[in-house]
């Protein structure tokens, strides 16, 4: 994997701690693809900023799911979301997170 835009990255166990739930619990949110992860120095990581009031970004899961349907990998997923976008003039999870999810879905479904 490339290197990505400087993040702050959690670990299952920091995200637990956030989200006041188990470990196994964080994995499940990954697995059923409310949050992806990838391995960063041979540790299961997710960015900081998929998690928003104590909860995963809920805009995460559609266009995590629209990505793997392409055949994304989760690194390539991971990548897409945090490296800027022309046609969105910032990078796909900035501009979730600031509201424009049809947006960021309708450039995804077209890849």
């Amino acid at each position: 994997m490339t290197d990505l835009p400087a993040t702050e990255w959690l670990t299952v166990p920091d995200l637990a701690d956030q989200l006041e739930l188990t470990p196994s619990q964080v994995r499940r949110l990954i697995e059923d693809r409310h949050l992806v992860a990838v391995r960063r120095d041979g540790v299961i990581q997710v960015p900081a900023d998929f998690i928003r009031d104590g909860e995963p970004l809920t805009e995460l899961r559609g266009t995590i799911i629209l990505l793997a349907d392409n055949r994304f990998t989760d690194d390539e997923i991971m990548e897409w979301l945090l490296e800027p976008n022309e046609l969105l003039d910032a990078a796909p999870l900035a501009a979730l997170r600031a509201g424009r999810k049809a947006e960021v879905r309708r450039i995804a479904q077209a890849l």
